[in-house]
């Protein structure tokens, strides 16, 4: 369902993805790792046709994200890392407009838009302007514009970001639902605890290249550690014996 080979992109002289490859399958929660910079963002732009790569090929759904990207768009759902709305609408107004571009029939989208709402407690907030939510619930806002049409892929660029403990817990419900209907799920976080229990395969980027990729049992066992979160410093060599750290307390003293 989603297929990269050899994506690069570089912005002038500097390159932030050197050669990135990876297969995604039908059903799949595929988690996508990274320290800031990495070039994670730019993948999951790519991949939703947002930004063209500098080379290298991807493909959604079986369609060209460079020569095909209305059918990819057709077809796919977005998280991003931002959220952004237009906070001067509301929730009614915002879902009516997203499921226009989507082009499903009045009468669904009537329908949907309150069950949505419902589903995450947003219902009494159907006409409220979005500019008086909290965060959290402007995520919620996000996540039900992504799922209107019933997306064959889900691209989710911290998805859980403002959402309470509640909130959190039936997203990744949902997610796994979603899955195991055949949903493909793009999951891109620097939440490694979620990443660890939700995805069933994870790839790891550091400066544009996929440092790891696998099952979480074949990540942990390669690289010998105990959690995901031991895996990645390893690979990214982040908080390598915390020498950070020890200097910033040093720097305190």
């Amino acid at each position: 369902m989603i297929e990269a080979i050899n994506l690069r992109k570089s912005y002038g002289n500097t390159e932030v993805l050197k050669g990135v490859s990876f297969q995604v399958q039908k059903g799949e929660i595929y988690g996508y790792l990274g320290p800031n910079g990495a070039g994670k963002t730019t993948t999951l732009r790519i991949l939703t046709g947002m930004m063209k790569p500098t080379s290298g090929t991807a493909k959604v759904a079986g369609f060209s994200v460079t020569e095909e990207p209305l059918q990819v768009k057709r077809r796919i759902g977005v998280v991003p890392e931002s959220g952004a709305l237009y906070e001067y609408l509301t929730p009614r107004e915002f879902l009516t407009f997203c499921g226009d571009l989507y082009e499903i029939p009045e009468k669904i989208l009537h329908q949907r838009i309150p069950e949505y709402l419902e589903f995450f407690h947003l219902l009494p907030h159907i006409d409220a302007p979005l500019s008086t939510f909290s965060k959290g619930m402007k995520q919620k806002v996000v996540l039900i514009s992504a799922l209107l049409h019933d997306p064959e892929v889900l691209f989710l660029d911290e998805p859980l970001s403002g959402l309470d403990v509640n909130a959190a817990i039936l997203v990744k419900d949902l997610l796994k639902r979603l899955s195991s209907q055949g949903k493909t799920i793009f999951y891109s976080s620097h939440i490694l605890e979620v990443v660890e229990r939700l995805c069933h395969r994870v790839a790891v980027i550091d400066e544009g290249l996929i440092l790891s990729e696998g099952k979480m049992e074949e990540l942990v066992g390669g690289e010998k550690a105990q959690t995901l979160e031991e895996v990645f410093r390893r690979l990214t060599k982040e908080g390598e014996e915390n020498h950070e750290v020890k200097a910033f307390v040093r720097a305190l003293q």
